[in-house]
């Protein structure tokens, strides 16, 4: 998959493979394709060149995929006078298609307690929270988890830890873009790097510290990026 924007190539033959029942971090600095990439998989973007398949089927042009994807952006825009429960109703009626609805992180976070407050007046925490419920809540197969724990206390981060393992055992495919390599261990079992828009590696997080001899993942993925500068 190749992505330009004028002559700024974003995206330079990234070709990689994503198997269900794993939490997968994608790392790299800013501006490395990290977002771009998300954003093809979400089909916000189309790519230049090559193809996305899901379930072995090319999902470019189409729609109905999206509502095995369940996304959290980094930081989450809504209208600042409509209320939490008018939010979440909204979504709900967007999705009335859905099977299976999933309350539970609504119940930890004790969002219905919070539903008659209006989205502009919320913390950035608060508002973090709700989008973690929106994510999960339509049992997606896919997550898209873009810097999830920013802004959430320690409590709540360790809540929404403890989701996506749940959600990894029943099978399903989490992808976590993170600064944070401390939560990254955590979670993840793979680490995919993008640098400059090319994959400069995709291992397990086991194999990268077996190959640089380091106990801690943030040790380990220095090692590699100083080895080969």
């Amino acid at each position: 998959m190749c992505k330009s924007y004028g002559k700024l190539q974003v995206l330079n033959n990234v070709s990689v493979k994503f198997d269900t029942g794993k939490v997968v971090s994608v790392i790299g600095p800013n501006g490395s394709g990290k977002t771009t990439m998300s954003k093809c998989i979400l089909g916000m973007v189309l790519p230049d060149s090559g193809d996305i398949k899901m379930n072995g089927e090319s999902v470019l042009q189409k729609y109905a995929y999206r509502n095995q994807i369940g996304y959290m952006p980094q930081i989450g825009r809504y209208p600042k006078n409509m209320k939490i429960r008018q939010v979440m109703d909204m979504v709900r009626d967007i999705r009335k298609d859905a099977t299976k609805i999933d309350e539970e992180l609504i119940g930890l976070y004790g969002l219905k307690s919070m539903y008659d407050k209006r989205m502009g007046a919320l913390s950035g925490g608060t508002k973090q929270k709700v989008s973690a419920a929106l994510a999960f809540m339509f049992d997606p197969q896919v997550l898209i988890l873009d810097e999830p724990t920013a802004g959430l206390d320690p409590i709540s981060a360790e809540i929404l830890k403890g989701k996506i393992l749940k959600e990894k055992k029943r099978g399903k495919l989490v992808l976590i873009t993170s600064h944070i390599m401390s939560e990254v261990e955590e979670v993840a079992d793979e680490v995919m790097c993008l640098m400059d828009g090319s994959v400069k590696f995709y291992e397990t997080i086991t194999s990268l510290k077996a190959q640089t001899q380091e106990d801690r993942l943030s040790r380990a993925i220095a090692k590699i990026m100083n080895d080969e500068v």
